[in-house]
């Protein structure tokens, strides 16, 4: 068992390593990361140049935690892109490079891509 488990890992670890080697994110466009877990979702606004994170949001962070939007759905997806677009606006970043990470663009991460989209971000 914990031999097929570390093998599932380095799986993951490959596919994410696999698409992060064409992207990098810059001050002028950053990296929009993406993050799953059983339960929430994250998205960041990362800066590779510099080391750092410009953005972030959480289904379990403060403005979403007492709402319906709590939750890993496509809802709440969908207010994830429309939130970590706002705050691109206010420092200014109108284009990102979109940082799927080993998860396949379907679902999730396709509702978080066209909420950011339509609220204003180029990617």
């Amino acid at each position: 068992m914990r031999k097929s488990l570390t093998k599932v890992q380095q799986k993951r670890i490959t596919r994410a390593m696999r698409v992060r080697k064409r992207l990098k994110g810059t001050s002028l466009k950053p990296r929009l990361s993406v993050f799953k877990s059983n339960n929430h979702l994250q998205v960041q606004l990362i800066d590779d140049d510099n080391s750092v994170t410009l953005a972030g949001i959480s289904t379990s962070s403060k403005e979403l935690r007492d709402t319906e939007f709590n939750r890993k759905s496509k809802a709440s997806a969908r207010k994830l892109g429309e939130y970590i677009a706002e705050k691109a606006k206010l420092q200014s970043i109108k284009e990102v490079v979109f940082d799927r990470g080993p998860y396949k663009y379907t679902g999730l991460l396709a509702e978080l891509a066209e909420a950011a989209r339509n609220a204003g971000l180029k990617f």
